[in-house]
Protein backbone atom coordinates (compact mmCIF):
# COMPACT_ATOMS: atom_id res chain seq x y z
CA UNK A 1 0.00 0.00 0.00
CA UNK A 2 1.37 3.41 -1.01
CA UNK A 3 1.18 6.71 0.84
CA UNK A 4 -0.38 8.30 -2.26
CA UNK A 5 0.78 10.07 -5.38
CA UNK A 6 3.32 12.89 -5.32
CA UNK A 7 4.54 15.30 -7.97
CA UNK A 8 7.88 17.06 -7.53
CA UNK A 9 8.72 20.14 -9.63
CA UNK A 10 12.44 20.82 -9.85
CA UNK A 11 13.39 17.23 -9.11
CA UNK A 12 16.87 17.42 -10.64
CA UNK A 13 18.02 20.24 -8.36
CA UNK A 14 19.78 20.00 -5.03
CA UNK A 15 16.58 20.10 -2.98
CA UNK A 16 14.50 18.08 -5.41
CA UNK A 17 16.92 15.15 -5.53
CA UNK A 18 16.81 14.72 -1.75
CA UNK A 19 13.06 15.31 -1.49
CA UNK A 20 12.20 12.75 -4.18
CA UNK A 21 14.36 10.21 -2.37
CA UNK A 22 12.67 10.92 0.98
CA UNK A 23 9.14 10.80 -0.43
CA UNK A 24 9.74 7.61 -2.40
CA UNK A 25 11.25 5.85 0.61
CA UNK A 26 8.19 6.91 2.60
CA UNK A 27 5.93 5.03 0.21
CA UNK A 28 4.81 7.80 -2.18
CA UNK A 29 4.43 7.13 -5.90
CA UNK A 30 6.59 9.98 -7.19
CA UNK A 31 6.54 11.74 -10.54
CA UNK A 32 9.87 13.59 -10.59
CA UNK A 33 9.72 16.49 -13.04
CA UNK A 34 12.61 18.48 -14.47
CA UNK A 35 13.47 20.11 -17.78
CA UNK A 36 15.61 17.16 -18.82
CA UNK A 37 13.65 14.44 -17.07
CA UNK A 38 16.73 12.80 -15.59
CA UNK A 39 16.99 10.21 -12.84
CA UNK A 40 19.19 10.36 -9.76
CA UNK A 41 21.02 7.14 -8.88
CA UNK A 42 19.84 7.37 -5.26
CA UNK A 43 16.14 7.24 -6.16
CA UNK A 44 14.19 4.01 -5.65
CA UNK A 45 13.20 2.16 -8.80
CA UNK A 46 9.55 3.21 -8.58
CA UNK A 47 10.25 6.91 -9.13
CA UNK A 48 9.02 8.06 -12.55
CA UNK A 49 11.13 10.81 -14.14
CA UNK A 50 9.13 13.25 -16.29
CA UNK A 51 10.33 15.95 -18.66
CA UNK A 52 8.43 19.18 -18.03
CA UNK A 53 9.08 22.93 -18.05
CA UNK A 54 7.27 24.56 -15.14
CA UNK A 55 7.07 27.84 -17.10
CA UNK A 56 4.72 26.07 -19.52
CA UNK A 57 1.20 26.09 -18.09
CA UNK A 58 0.07 23.23 -20.32
CA UNK A 59 3.09 21.12 -19.39
CA UNK A 60 2.45 21.71 -15.69
CA UNK A 61 -1.21 20.76 -16.08
CA UNK A 62 -0.19 17.63 -17.96
CA UNK A 63 2.27 16.73 -15.21
CA UNK A 64 -0.44 16.91 -12.56
CA UNK A 65 -2.77 15.03 -14.89
CA UNK A 66 -5.94 13.82 -13.22
CA UNK A 67 -4.50 14.75 -9.86
CA UNK A 68 -2.00 14.07 -7.12
CA UNK A 69 -2.21 13.84 -3.36
CA UNK A 70 0.73 16.16 -2.77
CA UNK A 71 2.76 18.49 -4.98
CA UNK A 72 6.21 19.76 -4.03
CA UNK A 73 7.50 22.84 -5.83
CA UNK A 74 11.23 23.43 -5.29
CA UNK A 75 11.62 26.20 -7.85
CA UNK A 76 8.62 28.51 -7.43
CA UNK A 77 9.18 32.28 -7.57
CA UNK A 78 6.64 35.05 -7.67
CA UNK A 79 2.90 35.41 -7.94
CA UNK A 80 2.75 33.93 -11.43
CA UNK A 81 4.08 30.57 -10.24
CA UNK A 82 1.66 30.64 -7.32
CA UNK A 83 -1.21 31.27 -9.72
CA UNK A 84 -0.08 28.31 -11.83
CA UNK A 85 -0.49 26.08 -8.80
CA UNK A 86 -3.77 27.55 -7.61
CA UNK A 87 -5.27 27.10 -11.09
CA UNK A 88 -4.79 23.36 -10.51
CA UNK A 89 -6.06 23.39 -6.92
CA UNK A 90 -8.98 21.09 -7.69
CA UNK A 91 -6.48 18.41 -8.73
CA UNK A 92 -3.93 18.84 -5.92
CA UNK A 93 -4.61 17.45 -2.46
CA UNK A 94 -2.01 19.66 -0.78
CA UNK A 95 1.21 21.44 -1.69
CA UNK A 96 4.63 21.99 -0.17
CA UNK A 97 6.54 24.96 -1.57
CA UNK A 98 10.12 25.99 -0.86
CA UNK A 99 10.43 29.64 0.14
CA UNK A 100 13.30 31.58 1.70
CA UNK A 101 14.49 33.29 4.87
CA UNK A 102 15.03 36.34 2.65
CA UNK A 103 11.35 37.30 3.03
CA UNK A 104 11.85 38.40 6.65
CA UNK A 105 12.31 42.05 7.51
CA UNK A 106 13.25 43.62 10.84
CA UNK A 107 11.26 46.19 12.82
CA UNK A 108 12.82 48.99 10.75
CA UNK A 109 11.91 47.44 7.41
CA UNK A 110 15.42 46.22 6.66
CA UNK A 111 15.88 42.91 4.86
CA UNK A 112 18.22 41.04 2.53
CA UNK A 113 17.13 43.47 -0.18
CA UNK A 114 18.57 46.45 1.75
CA UNK A 115 21.89 44.91 2.83
CA UNK A 116 23.84 46.92 0.26
CA UNK A 117 22.57 50.21 1.67
CA UNK A 118 24.17 52.22 4.50
CA UNK A 119 22.92 50.73 7.77
CA UNK A 120 20.80 48.39 5.66
CA UNK A 121 21.65 45.09 7.36
CA UNK A 122 18.61 43.69 9.20
CA UNK A 123 18.68 43.04 12.93
CA UNK A 124 16.39 40.11 13.62
CA UNK A 125 15.20 38.78 16.98
CA UNK A 126 17.01 35.70 18.27
CA UNK A 127 15.73 33.26 17.30
CA UNK A 128 13.49 34.33 14.40
CA UNK A 129 9.92 32.98 14.64
CA UNK A 130 7.58 32.58 11.67
CA UNK A 131 5.53 35.50 13.02
CA UNK A 132 8.36 37.92 12.14
CA UNK A 133 7.10 40.49 9.57
CA UNK A 134 7.92 39.94 5.90
CA UNK A 135 8.77 42.31 3.07
CA UNK A 136 6.19 43.87 0.79
CA UNK A 137 5.33 41.47 -2.07
CA UNK A 138 6.21 42.56 -5.58
CA UNK A 139 8.13 41.70 -8.72
CA UNK A 140 11.23 43.86 -8.21
CA UNK A 141 13.73 41.30 -6.94
CA UNK A 142 14.19 37.83 -5.51
CA UNK A 143 13.05 38.92 -2.04
CA UNK A 144 9.81 40.60 -3.10
CA UNK A 145 9.00 37.79 -5.52
CA UNK A 146 9.31 35.16 -2.81
CA UNK A 147 7.03 37.28 -0.60
CA UNK A 148 4.51 37.53 -3.45
CA UNK A 149 4.66 33.76 -3.90
CA UNK A 150 3.85 33.26 -0.23
CA UNK A 151 1.02 35.80 -0.06
CA UNK A 152 -0.69 34.47 -3.18
CA UNK A 153 -0.59 30.88 -1.99
CA UNK A 154 -1.66 31.60 1.58
CA UNK A 155 -4.62 33.61 0.31
CA UNK A 156 -6.10 30.37 -1.05
CA UNK A 157 -6.83 29.09 2.45
CA UNK A 158 -8.49 25.68 2.40
CA UNK A 159 -8.82 25.65 -1.40
CA UNK A 160 -5.19 24.57 -1.64
CA UNK A 161 -3.57 23.65 1.68
CA UNK A 162 0.08 24.66 1.36
CA UNK A 163 3.11 24.35 3.62
CA UNK A 164 5.69 27.05 2.88
CA UNK A 165 9.20 26.12 4.00
CA UNK A 166 11.46 29.12 4.57
CA UNK A 167 14.88 27.65 3.86
CA UNK A 168 18.12 29.45 4.62
CA UNK A 169 21.70 28.73 3.42
CA UNK A 170 20.86 25.30 1.94
CA UNK A 171 23.88 23.01 1.87
CA UNK A 172 24.80 19.53 0.71
CA UNK A 173 25.86 17.85 -2.55
CA UNK A 174 24.60 19.12 -5.91
CA UNK A 175 24.31 22.74 -4.79
CA UNK A 176 24.62 25.30 -7.61
CA UNK A 177 25.70 27.80 -4.93
CA UNK A 178 27.97 25.84 -2.56
CA UNK A 179 29.05 28.29 0.15
CA UNK A 180 31.45 25.68 1.53
CA UNK A 181 33.59 26.17 -1.58
CA UNK A 182 34.95 29.32 0.09
CA UNK A 183 36.85 27.20 2.60
CA UNK A 184 37.24 23.96 0.61
CA UNK A 185 39.15 25.70 -2.17
CA UNK A 186 41.37 27.46 0.37
CA UNK A 187 42.40 24.09 1.79
CA UNK A 188 43.04 22.74 -1.71
CA UNK A 189 45.09 25.84 -2.52
CA UNK A 190 47.20 25.53 0.62
CA UNK A 191 45.89 28.68 2.28
CA UNK A 192 46.40 28.32 6.02
CA UNK A 193 45.08 31.68 7.31
CA UNK A 194 41.42 32.69 7.47
CA UNK A 195 40.66 36.39 7.75
CA UNK A 196 37.13 36.71 9.13
CA UNK A 197 35.09 39.86 9.60
CA UNK A 198 32.77 40.40 12.58
CA UNK A 199 35.14 38.42 14.78
CA UNK A 200 34.33 35.24 12.88
CA UNK A 201 31.13 35.04 14.91
CA UNK A 202 28.59 35.61 12.10
CA UNK A 203 25.79 33.05 12.12
CA UNK A 204 23.65 32.48 9.04
CA UNK A 205 21.49 29.47 9.91
CA UNK A 206 22.04 26.63 7.40
CA UNK A 207 19.80 23.72 6.44
CA UNK A 208 21.07 20.48 4.95
CA UNK A 209 19.06 19.13 2.04
CA UNK A 210 18.26 15.95 3.99
CA UNK A 211 16.76 18.00 6.83
CA UNK A 212 14.77 20.01 4.32
CA UNK A 213 13.62 16.77 2.67
CA UNK A 214 12.51 15.49 6.07
CA UNK A 215 10.36 18.58 6.52
CA UNK A 216 8.87 17.95 3.07
CA UNK A 217 8.13 14.33 3.98
CA UNK A 218 6.42 15.29 7.22
CA UNK A 219 4.41 18.11 5.63
CA UNK A 220 3.19 15.72 2.93
CA UNK A 221 1.89 13.45 5.69
CA UNK A 222 0.15 16.32 7.53
CA UNK A 223 -1.42 18.72 5.01
CA UNK A 224 -2.27 22.22 6.15
CA UNK A 225 -1.87 25.92 5.36
CA UNK A 226 1.17 27.10 7.27
CA UNK A 227 4.58 28.74 7.12
CA UNK A 228 7.53 26.97 8.74
CA UNK A 229 11.19 27.73 9.17
CA UNK A 230 13.59 25.14 7.78
CA UNK A 231 16.97 24.76 9.47
CA UNK A 232 19.59 22.46 10.95
CA UNK A 233 19.61 21.87 14.72
CA UNK A 234 22.48 24.37 15.23
CA UNK A 235 23.67 27.57 13.56
CA UNK A 236 27.49 27.38 13.54
CA UNK A 237 29.60 30.53 13.40
CA UNK A 238 31.79 31.24 10.38
CA UNK A 239 34.87 30.33 12.43
CA UNK A 240 33.25 27.02 13.40
CA UNK A 241 32.43 26.30 9.75
CA UNK A 242 36.06 26.96 8.80
CA UNK A 243 37.26 24.51 11.47
CA UNK A 244 34.67 21.93 10.41
CA UNK A 245 35.79 22.07 6.78
CA UNK A 246 39.43 21.66 7.85
CA UNK A 247 38.49 18.61 9.90
CA UNK A 248 36.38 17.09 7.11
CA UNK A 249 39.32 17.47 4.70
CA UNK A 250 41.87 16.08 7.16
CA UNK A 251 43.76 19.37 7.18
CA UNK A 252 45.38 21.10 10.17
CA UNK A 253 43.07 23.67 11.67
CA UNK A 254 43.59 27.04 10.02
CA UNK A 255 44.83 30.13 11.79
CA UNK A 256 41.93 32.54 12.31
CA UNK A 257 42.50 36.28 12.08
CA UNK A 258 39.42 37.87 13.62
CA UNK A 259 38.48 41.37 12.53
CA UNK A 260 36.34 43.66 14.61
CA UNK A 261 33.46 44.86 12.45
CA UNK A 262 33.00 44.83 8.71
CA UNK A 263 35.51 43.58 6.10
CA UNK A 264 38.18 46.19 5.26
CA UNK A 265 37.39 45.61 1.58
CA UNK A 266 35.12 43.40 -0.52
CA UNK A 267 37.93 40.89 -1.09
CA UNK A 268 39.32 40.65 2.45
CA UNK A 269 37.50 39.13 5.42
CA UNK A 270 34.16 38.43 3.77
CA UNK A 271 32.54 35.00 3.37
CA UNK A 272 29.17 33.75 2.07
CA UNK A 273 27.98 33.52 5.70
CA UNK A 274 29.35 36.86 6.93
CA UNK A 275 26.57 39.07 8.23
CA UNK A 276 26.82 41.92 10.76
CA UNK A 277 23.93 40.54 12.78
CA UNK A 278 23.04 36.85 13.28
CA UNK A 279 20.16 35.08 11.57
CA UNK A 280 19.14 32.10 13.70
CA UNK A 281 15.84 30.28 13.22
CA UNK A 282 13.28 29.25 15.80
CA UNK A 283 12.29 25.68 14.87
CA UNK A 284 9.62 25.27 17.55
CA UNK A 285 6.69 25.45 15.11
CA UNK A 286 8.03 22.68 12.86
CA UNK A 287 8.62 20.48 15.89
CA UNK A 288 5.14 21.16 17.22
CA UNK A 289 3.13 20.95 13.98
CA UNK A 290 5.03 18.23 12.13
CA UNK A 291 6.96 16.42 14.83
CA UNK A 292 10.14 17.47 13.03
CA UNK A 293 13.42 16.06 14.23
CA UNK A 294 16.54 16.79 12.14
CA UNK A 295 18.10 13.76 10.50
CA UNK A 296 21.63 15.22 10.45
CA UNK A 297 23.76 18.08 11.74
CA UNK A 298 26.05 20.47 9.89
CA UNK A 299 29.19 18.67 11.06
CA UNK A 300 27.83 15.17 10.40
CA UNK A 301 26.76 16.03 6.87
CA UNK A 302 29.86 18.02 5.90
CA UNK A 303 32.22 15.17 4.80
CA UNK A 304 29.87 14.13 1.98
CA UNK A 305 29.53 17.73 0.84
CA UNK A 306 33.29 18.24 0.94
CA UNK A 307 33.94 15.02 -0.98
CA UNK A 308 31.47 16.05 -3.68
CA UNK A 309 32.88 19.57 -3.89
CA UNK A 310 36.49 18.42 -4.01
CA UNK A 311 35.72 15.98 -6.80
CA UNK A 312 34.04 18.75 -8.78
CA UNK A 313 36.62 21.55 -8.49
CA UNK A 314 40.03 19.97 -7.98
CA UNK A 315 42.17 20.89 -10.98
CA UNK A 316 39.34 22.88 -12.63
CA UNK A 317 38.22 26.51 -12.82
CA UNK A 318 35.50 26.82 -10.19
CA UNK A 319 33.69 29.44 -12.30
CA UNK A 320 33.11 26.91 -15.07
CA UNK A 321 31.93 24.29 -12.60
CA UNK A 322 29.59 26.64 -10.74
CA UNK A 323 28.47 29.36 -13.15
CA UNK A 324 25.53 30.40 -10.96
CA UNK A 325 27.85 31.00 -8.02
CA UNK A 326 30.25 32.92 -10.27
CA UNK A 327 27.35 35.16 -11.20
CA UNK A 328 26.75 35.97 -7.54
CA UNK A 329 30.33 36.11 -6.25
CA UNK A 330 33.33 37.30 -8.24
CA UNK A 331 36.61 35.41 -8.06
CA UNK A 332 38.14 38.37 -6.23
CA UNK A 333 35.36 38.43 -3.64
CA UNK A 334 35.53 34.70 -2.87
CA UNK A 335 39.23 34.07 -3.45
CA UNK A 336 40.94 37.46 -3.36
CA UNK A 337 44.26 35.95 -2.34
CA UNK A 338 46.45 38.82 -3.59
CA UNK A 339 44.45 41.45 -1.71
CA UNK A 340 44.36 39.20 1.35
CA UNK A 341 48.14 38.76 1.28
CA UNK A 342 48.71 42.50 0.94
CA UNK A 343 46.41 43.15 3.89
CA UNK A 344 48.12 40.50 6.01
CA UNK A 345 51.56 41.80 5.08
CA UNK A 346 50.51 45.23 6.23
CA UNK A 347 49.72 43.72 9.62
CA UNK A 348 52.99 41.82 9.73
CA UNK A 349 51.32 38.50 8.90
CA UNK A 350 51.06 36.29 5.85
CA UNK A 351 49.91 32.95 4.48
CA UNK A 352 51.88 29.97 5.72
Amino acid sequence: MTSGSAVVIGASGQIGRAAVRALARDGWEVRAASRRGGRDDSWPAGVRPVTADREDDAALAGLVGEGCDVLLDCVAYGAAHAEQLTALADRIGSAVVVSSCAVYEDDRGRSFATMGEPDGSPVYPLPVPESQPTVRPGDDNYVSRKAALERTLLAQGDRLPVTLLRACAVHGPYSPLPRELHFVKRVLDGRRVRVLAYGGSSRFHPVHVDNLAELVRLAARRPGSRVLNAADPQAPTVAEISAAVDAAMGAPESEIVRLDGAPPSSDVGDTPWSVPHPLVYDMTAAERELGYRPVTTYEESLPATVEWLTGRVEGRDWREVFPMMAGVYSDEKLFGYAAEDRWLAGRGGGQG
